[in-house]
């Protein structure tokens, strides 16, 4: 199991900036979101994933998300977040979060992807560094799902699995590993 470089006096702010801003009494699959902000941060600290890549994980829900529309910060205060976990991590905090689904997930097995912002409904090709990370938390934030919703799994497992399977030049290994092995494949 690796261990992330982030310290526990970091980690602790930020954990504490999350409850300040609600991620302890909100509802999610196996607890509170901040229970699942942190177990994703984990699991990117497992995939061996670069420090500001689980800063974010930590913090991916911060604007929302596509999928998940309770936010705890609004994007016009990105500065804060920016102050506290630093540039490169909240710029794949709000990556993440501005993701349209539906207009991205289709494409995501592309090379180049032509990335639609859901805020602002501008696109532009992904930089391949900021959808690696992308995927990265995406499949960590999937398998945290799965794993603590079973009803969740059977629904999206099957679809989830064959998503990370075509874009799995996208990801690490590790986490191509864990997606095969904890989703269910799509059966003949």
């Amino acid at each position: 199991m690796s261990a992330s470089n982030m310290s526990i006096p970091q980690r602790d702010r930020i954990e504490q900036f999350l409850t300040e801003h609600g991620a302890d009494r909100i509802p999610h699959p196996g607890g509170t979101l901040l229970a699942h902000l942190k177990r994703v941060a984990g699991l990117l600290a497992d995939w061996d994933a670069a420090d500001h890549i689980q800063l974010a994980g930590l913090c991916h829900a911060t604007y929302g998300t596509d999928g998940f529309g309770q936010s705890l910060l609004d994007i016009a205060d990105r500065p804060m977040l920016v102050n506290l976990i630093g540039e490169p991590a909240e710029a794949l905090v709000y990556f993440y979060a501005s993701c349209d689904r539906g207009a991205v997930y289709s494409r995501l097995a592309d090379d180049k992807v032509l990335f639609r912002d859901r805020f602002t409904g501008t696109e532009e090709y992904a930089e391949p560094r900021d959808l690696s990370a992308f995927m990265e938390i995406t499949a960590a934030n999937e398998l945290d799902v799965m794993t603590q919703n079973s009803e969740l799994a059977a629904r999206h497992g099957v679809a989830l699995h064959e998503l990370f399977g075509r874009t799995r030049h996208h990801l690490s290994p590790k986490a191509w590993h864990d997606c095969h092995a904890q989703l269910p494949p799509v059966t003949p």
